[in-house]
């Protein structure tokens, strides 16, 4: 069992930039690919980006590339989503999850994550 939590979300004016953390709890967390899926209201949950185990390997939405980069540190448990350039569009609640056996081309699909956190609120004002 992975245990997620979210922080770092806020209210900030187009062109800003946020910082999101995720915590995760438990031993074989560096063992496991991580994503960030926002989910504005009214829509479904998308994919923006993914982390490999190793962190070598990342994966973007077209919406988000040269703005948003992923990382993680394996010793803190943590992956990060830092976003610049924001837009309006951006709003929404952000969700980090844990996948235990996905290949790096099926991280863009929800249903390939084990494991989700409550998720952090974004709002981004134009």
């Amino acid at each position: 069992q992975v245990q997620l939590v979210e922080s770092g979300g806020g209210l900030v004016q187009a062109g800003g930039s946020l910082r999101l953390s995720c915590a995760a709890s438990g031993r074989t967390f560096a063992s496991y690919a991580m994503g960030w899926f926002p989910q504005a209201p009214g829509k479904e949950r998308e994919f923006v980006t993914a982390i490999s185990w190793s962190g070598y390997s990342t994966y973007y939405a077209d919406s988000v590339k040269g703005r948003f980069t992923i990382s993680r540190d394996n010793a803190k448990n943590t992956v990060y989503l830092q976003m610049n350039s924001l837009k309006p569009e951006d709003t929404a609640v952000y969700y980090c999850a844990v996948a235990k056996r996905a290949t790096m081309t099926s991280l863009s699909l929800w249903n390939a994550y084990d494991y989700w956190g409550q998720g952090t609120q974004v709002t981004v004002s134009s």
